[in-house]
């Protein structure tokens, strides 16, 4: 269902000219998303005949109206590569001390994230004698819109041993690996990262050791169906979807948010249109910087080589379906599909198609 309010509704309302050119970009992309201002294309049922005009998707990574697609394409090539084990979700949680430095120098703090995350997990594993994986997808916002950086992992229970051989579990079924060491080599990691690649103020290293850091380790999947369905959730996800906004007005933006410090209750928000997108623009990543990342036996370079092999080593067959074709139907006679037949730029559908009123021909 089409949400009545939308992030677009926010940004009609509010001045984006005193954020950096990769923040307007991406901003005036989504408010133009499916606009005339991105042109489109227009659409004839190949049942009944009626015509329609469809605008132009933004196709942005940040806006919440053109994720779906995506999201399903992705998760259709996991699906083929799931092996035959537990999966855990394990999440790597940044402290607040360092939100200044990942406004400023977001590159750094999140590459640094990425890197001492999968280090961590790569010297806890190589410890229980296998050679495992992991997929994480950066999150960088809280419930409110809150800067808050963190990343969700799965990871496979099993893992290659020194052999070559595969084992299927590396522990028990109800955990991983204990999170208050990973805690600690974690933190010990990512400052270590931050000293070499950066020129960090000694001050706020010393800070981030006054204190534990969180490494969350949540109960394993149920199986390749709950994975599955944990991606759908999380890969393509923006900072806030169109559906939690519950109204705009000139000035203000209401929605809604989990308060996880009080069990998850939603409560409710209300922040100038103003302050609403200065907290949005927080979580536009940096150009080309890449958000979902496969390491070790789920990396890309060692599915290709070497996945065929472990699948017959295990005698196993990739799981193979096919991508459901996305027909888009005729809103009219609700049978027929909607078929393009011409397209236009930002100056709009040409006159014949707007005097024309689309009627069922049933």
């Amino acid at each position: 269902m089409q949400a009545k309010w939308e992030v677009a509704d926010v940004l009609h309302k509010t001045d984006i000219t005193a954020y950096s050119i990769h923040q307007q970009k991406t901003l005036r992309a989504i408010r133009d998303c499916r606009t005339a201002a991105l042109g489109g294309h227009v659409d004839a049922c190949d049942e009944c005949g009626t015509v329609h005009i469809s605008y132009n998707s933004c196709r942005n990574r940040h806006c919440p109206k053109c994720q779906g697609h995506k999201r399903e394409e992705w998760i259709h090539k996991r699906e083929g590569e799931l092996l035959p084990c537990t999966y855990y979700h394990v999440v790597f949680t940044l402290p607040q001390e360092l939100n200044p430095l990942a406004l400023h120098e977001p590159k750094l703090v999140y590459n640094a994230l990425f890197a001492s995350a999968w280090k961590t997990m790569n010297q806890f594993s190589r410890q229980a004698g296998v050679q495992l994986g992991m997929v994480c997808v950066l999150h960088t916002w809280g419930q409110n819109l809150s800067l808050h950086p963190h990343l969700h992992c799965i990871v496979p229970g099993g893992g290659l041993d020194k052999k070559g051989c595969w084992r299927k579990q590396m522990r028990s079924n109800k955990y991983l690996f204990c999170t208050e060491s990973l805690s600690k080599v974690f933190r010990a990691k990512y400052v270590s990262y931050l000293r070499e690649n950066g020129n960090v103020d000694k001050a706020l290293i010393e800070t981030l050791f006054e204190k534990d850091w969180v490494v969350y380790a949540k109960r394993p999947f149920g199986g390749p169906a709950q994975v599955i369905e944990y991606l759908g959730r999380y890969t393509h996800k923006v900072a806030i979807s169109n559906h939690r906004i519950e109204k705009v007005t000139e000035e203000k933006t209401f929605f809604q948010y989990k308060d996880y410090k009080d069990g998850g209750k939603k409560k409710p928000m209300e922040l100038t249109n103003g302050e609403f997108v200065r907290r949005f623009s927080m979580h536009i990543l940096p150009e080309r910087f890449i958000r979902i990342r496969h390491y070790g036996i789920l990396s890309s370079t060692w599915k290709r080589k070497k996945l065929p092999a472990l699948r017959q080593q295990l005698k196993v067959s990739p799981i193979v379906k096919e991508l459901k074709t996305r027909l888009r139907k005729c809103p009219c006679c609700k049978t027929g599909n909607l078929i393009t037949i011409e397209t236009f730029d930002k100056r709009g559908p040409p006159a014949k198609y707007l005097m024309a009123t689309p009627t069922c021909a049933r």
